[in-house]
């Protein structure tokens, strides 16, 4: 994830999230490998990021470029559905309300997608300088993104996802064949995990529950995939 930040003195690069579960994960298994989540900082570039976090005395930096796009689209438009969509718009970032934050329709959102305002992306406004790891927790929840974890003696490994994402998504971010290949799947909390000394005592004290495709990740889920290819 590639987050730009205005307005605060934040390091560029990539930067390794320090997520606690990931940390008691590895001291738990010792495993040979441990893979966290690392987000990727940019200085001022809005439109090569997948999010922004910004002071709130920079915002008009961001939605200016929005504003300008919009309004030259709403006065060359012929079609009265996007009008109408590009004053709402408008209307918003005029109260220097980013287009993230905003409630669109399932049309709405469409045809916003096609137009790409900067804004739209998850937006994070903050008013103090803030912790790194602050800032990547922030905008992983502005863009609905949760972890699942992989974990044993191999390696710890830390998966982000849309929050709701079903399993069979989820397997595939591990692996195409995974996913292409899906049986089921063994789900165990981490908290649960943590009581126990491994997945197979978690079996055993029926703390593991065998899901099928339909299942909707958890925050928090350590899974194992069963596959055939």
């Amino acid at each position: 994830m590639k987050i730009c930040f205005a307005g605060f003195d934040l390091p560029e690069g990539k930067v390794k999230f320090q997520d606690e579960k990931v940390i008691t994960l590895e001291h738990k298994f010792a495993p040979q490998k441990t893979t966290p989540f690392y987000a990727e900082f940019i200085k001022e570039d809005f439109q090569n990021c997948d999010a922004v976090f910004i002071a709130r005395e920079r915002i008009l930096d961001l939605l200016i470029l929005d504003l300008e796009k919009l309004e030259t689209r709403r006065d060359r438009t012929g079609d009265d559905r996007e009008r109408k969509l590009l004053d709402k718009c408008l209307e918003y970032l005029e109260q220097e309300i980013p287009l993230c934050c905003v409630k669109f329709t399932e049309e709405e959102a469409a045809l916003l997608r096609g137009l790409a305002p900067l804004s739209l992306k998850p937006t994070v406004v903050a008013a103090e300088q803030p912790e790194v790891n602050e800032v990547i927790k922030a905008v992983l929840e502005a863009a609905g993104v949760v972890f699942f974890y992989t974990a044993g003696k191999k390696e710890v490994h830390a998966w982000p996802v849309a929050e709701g994402a079903d399993i069979v998504t989820c397997a595939g971010k591990i692996h195409s064949d995974l996913a292409r290949g899906f049986i089921k799947a063994d789900i165990v909390s981490y908290h649960d995990l943590m009581g126990v000394h491994n997945l197979n005592e978690a079996r055993s004290k029926g703390l593991v529950k065998l899901v099928d495709r339909d299942y909707s990740i958890r925050p928090g889920d350590v899974v194992e995939i069963r596959f055939n290819i």
